[in-house]
């Protein structure tokens, strides 16, 4: 068996002792490549698995895909909650210790700066739904005027259907980011994702918000206040915390 080496993610100051016992995948032990100061988590992988042929093939496969992203963020948080860690890309092999070193020297400055970035600070995400079984009804609307046949009151209607639709879309758009403002007050960094989908998630309503927030351990109390408070403001919309998250969204190499 040919093996390389999968990279989970960068730290600063981590130790074998760290981790040590926890499994990186397929169970295989992590251990450690330091250069100048950074710290490399990995473990190493059959190639015929994770080389370029391999990958090609595998990440069609939902199942291994899965099961890898899973161990993959398992290790991202046992190492986050050690040191200041930089999670890497899901499927960021190596060959070996050479080219990996030959990586961290071209990674250091921006790993450096993102690791400043996110010490003493961690990912936390904020999605709201808003529930149309719930929304206030719409002002009533006028009956069709006397004279007007059938087929034109239909279409009158369907008009002012669609309108109320739009009306709607509008004001939950608007809300969301009247939410995300406040939100993003609150927090040291902050994004706006693209609302997951429904078939994916499995939540209930229509996602009007997916927000994700990087807090200072000082801010995080303050902040779980703050959602507590806008869930359940606006009748037909509920706002749910995640977290904490392993700073994937802010933990960018290529961010200045």
């Amino acid at each position: 068996m040919t093996t390389g080496l999968y990279a989970y993610a960068l730290s600063r100051g981590l130790t074998d002792a760290d981790v040590s016992g926890q499994p990186g995948i397929g169970g295989a032990p992590l251990r450690l490549v330091q250069l100048e100061g950074l710290v490399a988590v990995v473990s190493e992988v059959d190639l015929e698995e994770f080389g370029e042929e391999g990958l090609r093939r595998n990440l069609e496969d939902l199942r291994w895909l899965e099961s890898v992203a899973i161990a993959h963020d398992d290790v991202a948080r046992h190492a986050a909650g050690r040191a200041p860690t930089a999670p890497l890309r899901l499927a960021t092999v190596f060959l070996g210790e050479e080219s990996l070193a030959a990586q961290l020297a071209e990674w250091h400055d921006s790993a450096e700066r993102a690791l400043d970035r996110i010490e003493g600070r961690s990912e936390w995400s904020v999605k709201a739904y808003a529930d149309p079984a719930v929304r206030a009804e719409p002002e009533a609307q006028q009956p069709p005027a006397e004279g007007v046949g059938a087929g034109r009151a239909y279409l009158l209607q369907r008009r002012a259907a669609t309108q109320r639709r739009a009306a709607s879309a509008q004001e939950d758009a608007d809300l969301a980011q009247e939410l995300h403002e406040v939100l993003a007050d609150h927090a040291t960094l902050s994004r706006r994702l693209a609302p997951q989908d429904r078939q994916l998630t499995g939540h209930t309503g229509e996602m009007i918000l997916n927000g994700t927030y990087l807090l200072d351990d000082t801010q995080v109390d303050d902040f779980r206040q703050l959602v507590a408070e806008l869930d359940g403001r606006h009748g037909h919309v509920r706002v749910e915390l995640g977290g904490p998250w392993p700073p994937y969204s802010f933990s960018s190499l290529d961010a200045p």
